[in-house]
């Protein structure tokens, strides 16, 4: 086997949204080969746009139907102009990274996935463990056994931000999840305390939206607390436990 690194070579354009299959269609050489019925989700495909080599790979990230396509780096800017002419909105990556995957509940790397959390704390444990033997092995099927965990990676909405001026507020970075009682942060069996790992506004639901890690006992949906941004408190609701987006929950979109 034989891994070579073409990261410096290769150049994606995330093509998403309600009308990402009309756009693509009106520049594939064979516009039928990109119909769901002939590319499944979670698919690659080797096509040509107006001759263009691309690799495309029917994913989303974004809580819409599109895809990532994949190109030689010096065809990238006319596969991007061939897209824009189509009608195509150009986003930044805030879009694809934050605001978005927020709406959709999906995890970031290095953001809500950390060492600090096992899988299933974080949601993301699959219906059966495979027999095969796998690095870690042990250490998770113990995790899988227990009865509850000591936190569970959870989704907050704010349900106010307006702070104490009446200034409209959009939190970023890493903001202190606080009990309205006792006005501590949050802190679980085993010592970690609760800090948002993400927050973005989600323009599909017009709501700020936040993941954070908390304890056992307040993961709860429902469950009314506050969030600390620049020393002010602000209230927020657990609308989810678990992985479970607040757009399209069943995550019948971009399967469509």
């Amino acid at each position: 086997v034989f891994i070579e690194d073409r990261s410096d070579h290769m150049a994606c354009l995330g093509l998403c949204g309600p009308n990402a299959l009309k756009i693509i269609q009106a520049v594939a050489d064979a516009p039928e080969e990109m119909d769901p019925s002939n590319f499944p989700f979670a698919t690659t495909k080797e096509i040509t746009v107006r001759g263009i080599p691309v690799l495309a790979f029917r994913i989303s990230y974004v809580g819409e139907s599109g895809w990532e396509l994949h190109v030689p780096f010096s065809y990238g800017m006319s596969l991007w102009d061939l897209i824009f002419e189509q009608g195509a909105t150009p986003v930044g990556v805030e879009t694809y990274a934050n605001s978005r995957r927020l709406e959709k509940s999906f995890r970031l790397q290095n953001a809500d996935l950390l060492t600090e959390y096992n899988l299933i704390e974080a949601g993301l444990a699959r219906p059966t463990v495979k027999e095969a033997d796998f690095h870690g092995k042990s250490a998770y099927v113990a995790q899988r056994e227990l009865a509850s965990q000591p936190a569970y990676l959870c989704t907050l909405t704010m349900t106010d931000n307006q702070d104490k001026v009446g200034v409209e507020r959009y939190p970023v970075g890493i903001c202190p999840v606080v009990d309205p009682d006792s006005g501590e942060v949050l802190v679980d069996a085993l010592g970690r305390r609760s800090y948002t790992t993400s927050i973005a506004f989600g323009p599909s639901v017009g709501k700020n939206i936040a993941l954070a890690y908390l304890p056992k006992e307040y993961a709860e949906e429902g469950r009314e607390l506050l969030l600390e941004y620049f020393d002010e408190p602000f209230p927020v609701k657990v609308e989810a436990v678990g992985c479970k987006g607040l757009y399209d929950p069943e995550n019948l979109l971009p399967r469509q």
